[in-house]
């Protein structure tokens, strides 16, 4: 019991990169660090002089990932200082070489293939000297500049999945060593798939990141440090994956388990799409009779019509500044609540009066903004000797008689 007891006074509500669980624990105690991987201090003055960052590691209970809840993206200048990564072993270079093999097996004979974070360049040259004939574009704000192959253009800024996938409809996607420095990696992968499955295309994601199984295996910390937000774990990785609307096609650990990767397929998410465009109709049709319901307002007050405003808060005052029903031409507002009467209508300033208002300055219309109540508003207005000729309320874009 006393156990259990720990375990809830631990709770931290925080939204896990990678699965956006929102519960964790604490995974390391709270420490202050300088930046390891990218700051570079040029004597030994400046680096006992380095800014400690806060690192608050906690550890999703639903997926296991470990993330550092303190981290600020801000804070790591990866637009100005190199985050290359050096390992020249002979084992690293043995899975590299497999692993673009493996990428070379599924790719087609002119493939377009597009790398975020390209760092050096040379993963993505090494694909291109062994299929000359496609298209390979990197991306990193500070990765290789130019490559000497012509097939091979490398760009100095972030890729952006709304503007490049559409632009250059890659075969191909490839994250290596990227998703742990992100805030929202989660995010990112299914920004990656709905905007393939937007514009149809059927290309595949390979990811690869470190993984931190043999970490906590061993009780080893040096891993966690500031630039590294995200620690993936088998579980974490495989639970993003699970979330991304995306078509798991592999997924397995590479150097002694240090680094777990996938190949997905991105774009398995129509029901996505078909939520998107619902949205966009819904926006583009409330766009259109905005104009209308603004010019039906004004004709009633250039009619010369009483025109009395039910309700002055929520659905009301949301109604009221939509349509910029001002206190001017609008000056009559009132509501059912009485505690409300002698207070302003937020954003508008038309004091609001109580119901009973209406009895002896009786409106000519009456316009209902909460739909949901306006029978309960209609039989009000009855029992209270309340008449209007015209009572409105907002449907398709007008304004109808109720």
């Amino acid at each position: 019991m006393k156990k259990n007891n720990a375990l809830v006074d631990s709770l931290r509500q925080e939204t896990c990169p990678a699965c956006g669980h929102h519960v964790a624990v604490p995974f390391l105690d709270p420490s202050l660090q300088p930046l390891a991987t990218v700051a570079w201090p040029r004597s030994s003055g400046e680096a006992k002089s380095m800014q400690k960052l806060p690192l608050d590691f906690v550890s999703c209970v639903e997926c296991g990932h470990v993330y550092n809840a303190a981290f600020d993206y801000s804070k790591v200048p990866y637009t100005r200082k190199p985050n290359l990564m050096f390992n020249k072993g002979i084992l690293w270079s043995g899975h590299i070489d497999a692993i673009r093999k493996k990428i070379l097996d599924r790719l087609p004979e002119k493939p377009v293939v597009v790398e975020i974070g390209h760092g050096d360049g040379s993963f993505l040259t090494g694909l291109a000297a062994e299929r000359a004939d496609g298209r390979y574009i990197g991306f990193d704000p500070n990765g290789a500049k130019s490559a000497e192959m012509p097939s091979v253009r490398f760009h100095s800024f972030l890729f952006e999945a709304k503007r490049h996938l559409p632009e250059f409809r890659p075969d191909l996607v490839i994250s290596r060593h990227v998703l742990e420095h992100l805030t929202n990696p989660l995010g990112f992968i299914q920004s990656l798939s709905f905007a393939t499955a937007c514009i149809g295309r059927e290309s595949e994601l390979y990811i690869e990141v470190p993984c931190i199984d043999q970490a906590i295996k061993t009780r080893r910390t040096v891993d966690f440090y500031y630039e590294h937000n995200s620690q993936f774990t088998t579980r974490s990785f495989n639970k993003m994956l699970q979330r991304c609307g995306a078509e798991i096609l592999m997924t397995g650990h590479i150097y002694s388990g240090e680094v777990i990767y996938a190949f997905v397929k991105l774009g398995r998410c129509p029901e996505h799409v078909q939520t998107a465009e619902s949205a966009r109709t819904f926006c583009d049709r409330i766009r259109e009779s905005e104009g209308i319901i603004m010019e039906e307002l004004d004709s009633l007050y250039k009619k010369g019509k009483k025109v009395a405003i039910w309700g002055g808060t929520g659905k009301s005052a949301a109604f009221m500044n939509r349509y910029q029903a001002d206190a001017r031409r609008f000056p009559v507002v009132v509501d059912s609540d009485p505690s409300k009467a002698g207070t302003y209508v937020p954003g508008m300033g038309q004091e609001i009066k109580f119901r009973d208002w209406l009895i002896e300055h009786p409106a000519d219309v009456i316009i209902i903004p909460p739909q949901w109540r306006a029978k309960d508003i209609m039989e009000e207005m009855k029992q209270n000797g309340i008449c209007a000729e015209r009572v409105l309320i907002e449907h398709d874009g007008r304004l109808v008689s109720f």
